[in-house]
């Protein structure tokens, strides 16, 4: 409570940028809208009310606007669409001016031949194609239906209407079913068909090459690995649809580039090295919603914290980053904080306006917003500054976006790690997976295919005579339990004891499982069994652990949460990646840390994006304590 309406913040003002800005005119046309309006010419409603103060939303017919033409780009009415050019600017790149107006790199380059001969040179005219022109090549977005899942918030979480859903996906319109794949948006990938050659036209004619599948691989590292969606591996490979299989050969791209990264990076413990001796800057935007708090007549600030865990999770966070502001201060970092009240709901934010108020473009980190949407919007208002902007909190995968790093492993990284991890130690993997959990099913069929399913019985339970057929002996046999149902957990860890004698065995849970904890569960057989399972966060009692949970407790009289202890982790390890004389984007790409409870390992995603690797494998030992799998 103090932190939030007593401590005083140094909020830093960022130094006035003036920017020439030249306007075109818009006339209204019936029925359009300022946000309508807004995204043809690719800026926000704010612009268009500054430049127009006396528009309302309800606009009148043939009105005329002012538009701002962004930086380099002269946007062109014709009919009814519009035309854009961009004239290069020094330091851009083709990634950024992808990201400014929302086109694929295919996209671009198509409409620019010359990009493909002579690369992206300052003073070239661009011709960025049109969203109809786009439409019929944009990249499709699948989303496979898990339990519990309706059509309602499928359509919610995509923002598409439950019509345009079932449109797309006309076998779900008698009712949804768990593990159907449905399209969300784009065109589905089809097999391209012959293109006949016009008078004056050269077609450019694909080359592919053959390439024969290892040991360890999947679906998904193939994908990576020639740069290609899974979807459109598929399309070349259509035998891919019943699963990888070591030696198959596979129809790709000849001459690819070859996008792997080292899965494995180094882990280094940074130190102060600003031998430039510029200051650093760094925002925060966190959503306090002070005026939410203020405005409520209803329930006073004591009621609110008790009831509201939105709020209380914002202030654990802001703690734990005021402590690392403060060990920054204490080492003597030359690093400005300034803290934002983002004002963010699921679905608005307050951070256009913060953006363009406070110049953000000249922060060297952005942390934050908190929801996902919201940080996404932050990363393409500032992607042509190229700010580095940290989502915190969310597991998302969301939209990827060259300058947004997700610095919570989502659940997929999560299940790969864990996947990996056995590989590693040449384990035999096996799966004990309920019938109703068909997704689980099919990602182990599509992404890990060398796991062995293990047959249940009619009644869905396990036999001991039926797992025990599937061990091997001299390697460590890894059984992958995915059920609720405290029968089948039941006579999945009395087979796994009883052959406990003749193989070695080990139990592993890809998510938390509260059956697991219920007092119907043995734990004894547990710890026998040294559950084991992958984590974002590991139990840490180092005695730099204990130091900072003593002055965490000392300061806010209550010991950290795990929101707490990640907004310091992320903070703190944004502040020192900005003290290595490079970029936070250089850092990412090349040192991996580990900060208290946390670690931030950055790659890049499936084309742009950066997602967090770092996981813990922890398990369950013998002296009842949780320790981190080597």
């Amino acid at each position: 409570m103090k932190y939030f309406f007593a401590i005083w913040i140094p909020v830093i003002l960022f130094t006035n940028v003036v920017f020439s800005q030249e306007t075109i005119t818009h006339k209204v046309e019936r029925g359009e809208t300022i946000t309508e309006i807004a995204k043809k010419y690719q800026v926000t409603p704010y612009d268009i009310h500054k430049l127009n103060p006396d528009v309302q939303d309800k606009l009148k017919p043939r009105t005329v606007l002012l538009i701002p033409s962004k930086a380099g780009a002269k946007v062109i009415a014709n009919q009814n669409q519009a035309e854009i050019k961009h004239k290069v600017l020094p330091k851009e790149t083709l990634y950024g001016i992808e990201k400014k107006y929302n086109v694929s790199d295919a996209d671009l380059k198509k409409a620019n031949p010359f990009l493909e001969t002579d690369g992206l040179q300052i003073g070239q005219e661009l011709i960025i194609p049109s969203k109809n022109k786009m439409k019929s090549s944009e990249k499709a977005v699948y989303h496979d239906v898990v339990a519990k899942e309706t059509k309602y918030s499928i359509a919610k979480k995509y923002g598409i209407t439950i019509a345009e859903l079932e449109k797309k996906n006309p076998d779900i319109v008698p009712g949804l079913t768990v593990g159907s794949h449905l399209l969300i948006k784009g065109n589905p990938i089809l097999p391209q068909k012959a293109t006949v050659k016009q008078e004056g036209i050269i077609t450019p004619v694909n080359k592919y090459s053959t390439y024969e599948v290892k040991p360890k691989e999947t679906l998904y590292s193939l994908s990576k690995m020639f740069n290609l969606s899974q979807e459109e591996l598929m399309v070349l490979n259509p035998e891919l649809k019943n699963g990888v299989e070591i030696g198959m050969l596979l129809k790709v791209p000849a001459n690819t580039v070859f996008l792997k990264v080292s899965e494995n990076k180094v882990y280094a413990d940074l130190t102060a090295k600003n031998n430039s001796g510029d200051r650093k800057k760094i925002a925060l935007l966190l959503p306090f919603n002070v005026s939410k708090v203020e405005g409520d007549t209803v329930h006073s600030v004591i009621e609110r914290l008790k009831k509201d865990k939105f709020l209380n999770m914002t202030l654990d966070f802001y703690a734990g980053a005021l402590l690392a502001i403060d060990s920054a201060r204490t080492l003597g970092l030359p690093i400005d904080v300034s803290v934002f009240d983002s004002e963010e709901t699921k679905y608005n934010s307050n951070i256009a306006a913060i953006i363009n108020d406070n110049k953000l473009q000249n922060a060297d980190v952005v942390i934050g917003p908190f929801y996902q949407n919201n940080a996404e919007a932050a990363a393409r208002l500032l992607s042509v500054a190229n700010v580095p902007v940290i989502s915190p909190l969310s597991k998302d995968e969301g939209v990827p976006i060259a300058n947004l790093y997700q610095a919570v492993p989502s659940n997929d990284i999560l299940k790969s790690k864990m996947f990996d991890f056995m590989r590693s130690k040449n384990g035999n993997m096996l799966a004990v997976v309920d019938k109703k959990k068909v997704s689980v099913i099919q990602y182990l069929k599509q992404n890990q295919p060398d796991v062995k399913l293990v047959p249940l019985n009619d009644n869905g339970t396990v036999s001991a005579e039926n797992l025990k057929s599937m061990l091997v002996a001299g390697r460590m046999n890894y059984v992958v339990l995915e059920t609720a149902n405290t029968w089948m957990i039941k006579t999945t860890i009395t087979s796994m004891v009883s052959a406990m004698s003749n193989y070695l065995v080990q139990l592993v849970v890809l998510e938390p499982n509260e059956t697991l904890d219920s007092d119907e569960i043995n734990f004894s057989n547990l710890v026998k069994l040294k559950l084991m399972y992958p984590s974002v966060i590991k139990e840490d009692s180092s005695v730099e652990g204990v130091v900072f949970e003593n002055k965490f407790r000392k300061i806010n009289s209550i010991s950290p949460s795990d929101y707490a202890i990640r907004g310091f982790d992320v903070t703190f390890d944004a502040m020192m990646r900005l003290m290595q004389n490079k970029s936070f984007e250089e850092t990412a790409n090349t040192i991996s840390t580990q900060q208290f409870k946390n670690k931030f390992e950055y790659h890049k995603k499936e084309g742009i994006g950066n997602a967090n690797k770092g996981v813990y494998i922890l398990y369950y030992d013998s002296d009842l304590t949780v320790k981190v799998a080597n």
